[in-house]
């Protein structure tokens, strides 16, 4: 049952489901997450979450556009470190989240606002790989290909995970194969 309490501000009740949405598709998977568990945690009814949110798919993108927003912010901090670095980092992020990940992935094909954040977010990501590329001098006219295939790498490790030092050494040939520094 709800608990009884105070009005609190719209925003303030948003960011509670969503926090709420976000541990429970994080721990328990979307799947296995029904809207019923997620007003629970966050301490309203059901329907009150449709005030806020169309459906769950809308509410999974109101999700991932907080933890994206919340790991571009960490990810900025890095800018210092050598593009090997930068990128284990990205892998070990996106395997804590990995239930996301995978749920994205399927939704693709049945949600067309999730196939859009997932196209968005994948021009985020590949553009600072292409702008990375180009500052490393990389030739103009590879640039495309050499971010697929790092993209493609970073896919195969978050779909076939490996110890932090197998990640490294694949990473590190990975950057010497494109001509890049390692470290």
């Amino acid at each position: 049952m709800p608990r009884n309490r105070a009005p609190v501000d719209r925003s303030e009740k948003r960011a509670e489901i969503i926090a709420a949405a976000t541990s429970l598709f994080v721990n328990e998977g979307y799947d296995n997450t029904t809207m019923g568990k997620i007003a629970t945690a966050a301490g309203v009814t059901a329907n009150t979450i449709y005030w806020y949110f169309r459906d769950k798919d809308q509410l999974l993108i109101a999700v991932l556009d907080e933890v994206h927003a919340e790991t571009l912010t960490r990810f900025a901090a890095l800018t210092e470190r050598p593009l090997g670095d930068r990128i284990l980092w990205a892998v070990r992020e996106l395997t804590r989240y990995h239930r996301l990940v995978d749920t994205v992935h399927v939704r693709t094909s049945h949600s067309v606002d999730i196939d859009s954040w997932h196209s968005g977010f994948h021009s985020t990501w590949e553009g600072w790989i292409a702008s990375e590329l180009t500052k490393s001098g990389a030739p103009g006219a590879d640039v495309g290909a050499m971010t697929r295939v790092i993209v493609f790498v970073i896919e195969s490790m978050l779909s076939h995970p490996n110890s932090e030092d197998e990640n490294r050494a694949t990473v590190d040939v990975l950057l010497r194969m494109v001509d890049l520094p390692t470290r």
